[in-house]
Order: structure tokens, then sequence, then C-alpha cells
């Protein structure tokens, strides 16, 4: 299993934050690799991703599922893959440093299963840490410009 977090401080309220990661369609677009994603409910959407394994490239399509709305601190989720055997989960929390400032994580950790386990998570163990933080950067960054 891979696991990989990072943090940020944003100069928004925690509200703006919160405003922000409820809604996964608004942070749909800033997830690395992303293609394309389609809204089944505000809790449930498939989302499409590409990248490349080695020198082979891959699509991926996973269902993302809302499982806590927790305002204004933490929206938490799980992942389905679609396409390939894994599952994870994730978050994005907010905890207010001032009233003008927020420290943002974001969380994910993913398990491949399947006979592609052996090969899938020693990936997922490299490249988690680098995507979990250029999703987190990308909505501090987001948020910062939604919010200005």
């Amino acid at each position: 299993m891979a696991t990989a977090s990072h943090t940020v401080e944003v100069n928004v309220p925690q509200k703006d934050v919160w405003d922000f990661v409820s809604k996964m369609e608004n942070w749909a677009t800033l997830v690395p690799g992303y293609r394309e994603h389609e809204m089944m409910d505000e809790q449930h959407s498939n989302w499409t991703f590409a990248g490349n394994v080695g020198v082979l490239k891959k699509e991926v399509k996973v269902e993302i599922t809302i499982t806590s709305w927790d305002e204004p601190n933490k929206i938490s989720f799980t992942l389905t893959g679609l396409t390939d055997k894994f599952t994870g989960n994730g978050y994005f929390e907010g905890e207010a440093i001032s009233e003008e400032k927020t420290k943002m994580t974001g969380y994910l950790e993913v398990k491949a299963g399947g006979f592609a386990a052996p090969v899938l998570n020693p990936i997922f163990q490299a490249v988690l840490p680098k995507a979990t933080n250029m999703l987190t950067n990308r909505v501090a960054n987001r948020i910062g410009l939604v919010h200005v």
C-alpha cells in the first residue's frame, strides 16, 4: 500500500478552502494526468487519467466516491479502479491558522490488488508522493486565485 500527504498554507479563510474542496468538480481537473470526468451525482464521479508507466502509456478509469463532508474541516473520499484492480482513499483537510490563513493537507492512499499488484504497488509507492504534492499545490493555488 502506498500513502502520501502534503501540507501547505493558504492565505484565505478556512471557509474558502472548504467551499472549494467540498465540491469535487472543482479539483478533478487539477489531478495529475487528468483527461476527463463525469459527475454521477454530488457524491459519485468517474474520472479518466493518463500516465506513463516506464515506456508504456496507460489510461486509467477510477470511480471517486465522497464518503464524508465534515464542514468546515475535512472532505473524505474513496477511489476504486474501474480499469485496473486497485482501491484507495484520501481527503482534503483545512485547519484555521488565523482568520485569513488556513493549513490545508491533501492525503492519498492506494493499494493494488489482483495479479498486477506486485507490479502496481511499487509504482504507486514511487509516484504517489509527487502526485499528492502536485495535486495539493494545484488546489491551494487555485483557491488563492479564486478567492483573491
